[in-house]
């Protein structure tokens, strides 16, 4: 299996990219020129059965709203607003019930959200399975937009909700995006960096400290632990789709008296040094080796 770390390494630089292009690949979102006063947020995602859900047990709608709800959670890291969707499926060996439920899983999900789904395509696979794709469209306030790149040395680290334990506990199928707190620290300029925890703490950690030439620092007793996990899950399991960003400190306590969106946990801090994830000893941290998941 080609290591997918690896492969978007070579393939970035090789991308082109128009001047139209305000923030490329390599975020949670693509920010392209719209408005005199706005950015138009793009993403997509993909939903592979047996490798984000499980094909035998999981009901096809709530397959389809996880999917818009990864793509939403993108939105959410960059402080955006979601409009539309372009949706695409394609499977073998599940009937036309299958798919229709699908699909009504992110109509669902996109009445919920506000988003409209707006075209798409439906196709066969060669072998048994299901592939889906959702293209999400949004906006944000060219001023308000929250990238990965823009952590200090100093900048304080949050996290929102809990992690670990995301696949047993069912959280992986049942999250909500935070739409409104990503929109929070964009309007009122709290995050100065932020993505979504989707892959492990440790692994989106790492590409935080990377895009902004920082190392942060994370100190695992603090973690918010959903129920059942433990520090090594809550580091690396992955599937959480909480919000982790950075704060300038002379900001953090207007932030902890004005939030009103349930837990939010200061976990680390940033740092100069070699864009890293270190402990509170100052070693780096992995769980055996392990800094979260790679598809």
């Amino acid at each position: 299996m080609p290591d997918e770390l690896e492969i978007l390494k070579k393939l970035l630089p090789t991308l082109p990219q128009a001047g139209s292009v305000v923030v490329g690949p390599g975020d949670d979102c693509a920010a392209l020129e719209w408005s005199s006063d706005g950015l138009l947020l793009a993403a997509v995602d993909q939903l592979v059965g047996g490798v984000h859900y499980f094909r035998e047990s999981t009901p096809p709608r709530q397959a389809g709203r996880k999917l818009l709800c990864r793509n939403l959670s993108d939105i959410a890291a960059m402080g955006g607003y979601p409009l539309w969707a372009l949706l695409t499926v394609a499977s073998s060996g599940r009937g036309a019930e299958w798919v229709v439920e699908f699909c009504r899983g992110v109509s669902d999900c996109g009445r919920e959200f506000g988003v409209s789904v707006v075209g798409g395509d439906i196709s066969s696979l060669p072998s048994e399975g299901e592939v889906a794709t959702l293209t999400i469209l949004g906006k944000v306030r060219r001023g308000e937009v929250v990238l990965r790149r823009r952590a200090k040395s100093g900048d304080l680290l949050y996290v929102t909700g809990e992690l670990g334990n995301s696949l047993a506990s069912g959280h992986h199928l049942d999250f909500s995006p935070r739409l409104a707190e990503g929109r929070f620290l964009a309007e009122g300029r709290y995050a100065s960096a932020m993505l979504d925890v989707s892959d492990g703490l440790l692994l989106d950690a790492r590409r935080l400290a990377e895009a902004s030439g920082v190392r942060l620092t994370v100190d695992p007793a603090t973690l918010p632990l959903r129920a059942g996990a433990d520090q090594s899950g809550a580091l690396i399991d992955g599937e959480d789709y909480e919000l982790l960003f950075t704060v300038p400190p002379e900001r953090a306590g207007e932030l902890e008296r004005n939030w009103k969106f349930g837990q939010l946990t200061r976990i680390g801090a940033a740092e100069p040094g070699s864009p890293e994830v270190a402990g509170p000893d100052g070693d780096p941290l992995s769980v055996n080796g392990k800094y979260g998941y790679e598809h």
